[in-house]
């Protein structure tokens, strides 16, 4: 089984130390590839003949993962 490359953290938040010395934890939110995917869906809905909400989901996440490859090549 394969795993699907989510990119990571699209905007992560590290754990810090408050002054007082506590720890306050890390957030890592959405992963960049749901980041990539919803960029592409607000394209995508703009487009009056798209069949279906579904079908938009489907085609945004593959131009996202499409972008996750793209950013593997070296220049």
């Amino acid at each position: 089984m394969s795993t699907i490359n989510n990119g990571g953290p699209a905007f992560p938040f590290p754990s810090t130390k408050t002054p007082e010395g506590y720890v306050q934890p890390g957030w890592y939110g959405m992963t960049l590839r749901d980041w990539f995917a919803g960029q592409a869906l607000a394209g995508l809905t703009a487009d009056p003949d798209m069949p279906t909400f579904h079908k938009c989901a489907e085609i945004a996440y593959a131009c996202a993962d499409a972008m996750l490859k793209a950013r593997e090549v070296k220049p």
